[in-house]
């Protein structure tokens, strides 16, 4: 699963990963707080159960009433590579989920495979609809996994549908896939994370120069609560909007650590825009902002931005927003 924020939607920064070679993991998907599920058909599923995976998924979400299913926003699909023969297969049935908002593409190298998918699914949508598609469009989320994606991440963060995003699909997100990215480059994975601080900053600010998501590893270890907050906390410092989770433990603490829960980081970000906007009205562009120890610090345009995105985050989450009367 992941937690951010998925294109218009309502705010979500975890997402949790779902087996779909089990059927009890499937119905327990239904009872989760998770943001966004992810229904995999990747990773957790051997080659042997694929056909059957696929199926199932299909059975599972076919045989229930709409109102039991997750909102269609909070529904995805991660796909089998383009460079496996389970691709096209799951493609195909993916798109035939009326309630599908959302594609996971593992192992994207390049905007070339890109290109690949949005051919699958604009002749699918030829095929199947004498008129438009659904009035949003497909979201695409690019896993970024291996040393070639990492090189290539620029001209994937720039990539859009030669079809156009109702036929096409659109990329609204980069999700970092650690552990395929380390077993590529022979990277060493640390608790520090060190080794891993060059590309996750890179992931995380090249998705935000191209209007993306960007959504941070997994944390590996699901028991150690703590760490796992640590963990989030960095991700966050980095500028991810969210992060993947692989179990119903990691949900609270995900949730809890990518929105600005602390109240006086809240509260400071409603003083700026308040002062700032009582400065904007007398034709000032930036202020002094008293703190807490006596004393001053200076508040312009840059500073602004940061306590809007913090008060709409808050907001997204339902956070109550302090009022500022002086």
């Amino acid at each position: 699963m992941v937690c951010q924020a998925i294109e218009k939607y309502s705010f979500s920064p975890e997402r949790r990963a779902v087996p779909t070679s089990s059927d009890r993991m499937l119905q327990k998907s239904l009872s989760t707080n998770t943001d966004v599920i992810i229904y995999d058909l990747e990773d957790s599923v051997p080659p042997s159960d694929k056909g059957s995976a696929r199926e199932r998924l299909r059975t599972f979400l076919h045989s229930k009433n709409p109102a039991e299913l997750p909102r269609p926003e909070r529904t995805a699909v991660r796909l089998n590579s383009i460079h496996t023969p389970f691709f096209e297969d799951d493609i195909t049935q993916a798109l035939r989920i009326p309630s599908l908002r959302t594609l996971v593409l593992p192992k994207v190298n390049s905007a070339l495979d890109l290109h690949h998918v949005t051919r699958q699914i604009y002749t699918h949508y030829k095929l199947t609809f004498s008129a438009q598609p659904a009035e949003q469009p497909l979201q695409l989320v690019a896993s970024i996994e291996s040393a070639r994606s990492l090189l290539n991440l620029r001209e994937i963060a720039a990539w859009q549908s030669e079809y156009g995003a109702q036929l096409g699909g659109k990329l609204v997100a980069l999700l970092f896939a650690a552990e395929d990215y380390c077993a590529d480059t022979s990277i060493i994975r640390t608790k520090s994370r060190q080794e891993l601080l060059y590309t996750r900053s890179k992931i995380a600010i090249t998705a935000k120069a191209y209007g993306l998501n960007a959504i941070d590893m997994v944390c590996v270890n699901y028991k150690d609560l703590e760490y796992l907050k640590e963990e989030c906390e960095d991700g966050r410092r980095l500028g991810f909007n969210g992060k993947q989770a692989i179990h119903p433990t990691q949900v609270d603490v995900i949730q809890s650590t990518f929105v600005p829960t602390d109240k006086a980081e809240i509260l400071r970000a409603a003083r700026i825009l308040h002062r700032m906007e009582r400065a904007h009205s007398s034709q000032r562009g930036a202020i002094g902002l008293e703190l807490e120890d006596g004393g001053k610090e200076m508040i312009d345009a840059p500073m602004i931005k940061q306590a809007e995105n913090i008060v709409r985050t808050a907001m997204s989450a339902g956070l109550k927003i302090p009022e500022i009367s002086h």
